[in-house]
């Protein structure tokens, strides 16, 4: 049984349309869509329901907790986000640069695993910022339903004024270096925003809460122990990253970085 967010139901409903043609049985596979109150919680408090997997954020994941409680039903919960994505100098820097790109843009930031900390060692971190700005400065906004599309826009306008808020906060608090805009033109009667990146430290707001939006936070580090600490000082401790070509540091880094999922290799994919 799948309950689609009620922002982005369609493409849930046509990906159980293919269970029929591939031959599942009627009622394999449901969906029922609706709001989060109504829908979500008639599901969640039912006691049929054994097993429930959510994914949203920590209020809501509180609220589904406590209902699957009541009737002892099992739970895995998927909630936000500020994951760390880590590259180290001796990281290859362009494939670091694309990783960071790819870790924060992908699906305008309206991903729990979303990239949104980008921790750089000192003595690489203005290479990689130079390089950064240049790739993002390139990144093509537009219809999402364009394949030559890399970031598309944001899913309601609750979550544009959210993080149009949140933008403004780091201009205050932090450095823009790119980005920070609402998109005109053509562009401008959708959701969109420029892709953004801020210099600043790991106790901005906009490094320390979930913003959901394409908005990046490069933050300079020293050794890997003090990355290790930064990376840990959160609430949403998801997912994490590691960019070096050093195979036991990239070993050794998702075990010590406290998140509920991970990935690294020598060459410093992100995962995804």
């Amino acid at each position: 049984m799948l309950k689609p967010s009620s922002f982005a139901p369609i493409s849930v409903l046509h990906f159980a349309s293919l269970f029929g043609e591939a031959g599942f049985p009627p009622g394999v596979v449901n969906v029922v869509t609706g709001a989060g109150s109504t829908t979500g919680n008639a599901l969640v408090a039912n006691p049929s329901v054994a097993k429930i997997v959510f994914t949203g954020g920590a209020a809501a994941g509180k609220e589904v907790a406590k209902r699957a409680a009541e009737h002892l039903a099992q739970t895995t919960l998927e909630l936000g986000g500020k994951s760390p994505n880590i590259v180290f100098d001796d990281a290859d820097i362009d494939q670091a640069v694309d990783g960071l790109v790819t870790g924060i843009y992908s699906a305008a930031g309206q991903s729990c695993v979303s990239g949104s900390r980008a921790f750089v060692q000192s003595s690489v971190f203005d290479k990689v910022v130079a390089k950064l700005v240049a790739r993002t400065s390139k990144i093509r906004v537009g219809d999402p339903m364009d394949p030559s599309t890399e970031m598309g826009p944001l899913a309601s306008r609750e979550q544009l004024k959210k993080v149009s808020s949140y933008i403004e906060i780091g201009k205050k608090e932090a450095e823009l270096i790119y980005g920070g805009k609402r998109l005109e033109g053509d562009l401008s009667r959708g959701y969109y925003v420029q892709p953004t990146v801020f210099k600043t430290d790991n106790a901005a707001r906009i490094a320390r809460e979930e913003i959901f939006g394409p908005v990046l936070s490069v933050i300079p580090f020293k050794t890997e122990e003090d990355v290790v600490k930064m990376a840990n000082d959160t609430e949403f401790g998801l997912a994490a990253g590691v960019w070096t070509r050093d195979l036991g540091r990239a070993n050794r880094l998702p075990r010590n970085c406290r998140r509920g999922q991970s990935g690294s290799t020598p060459t410093g994919r992100y995962p995804t």
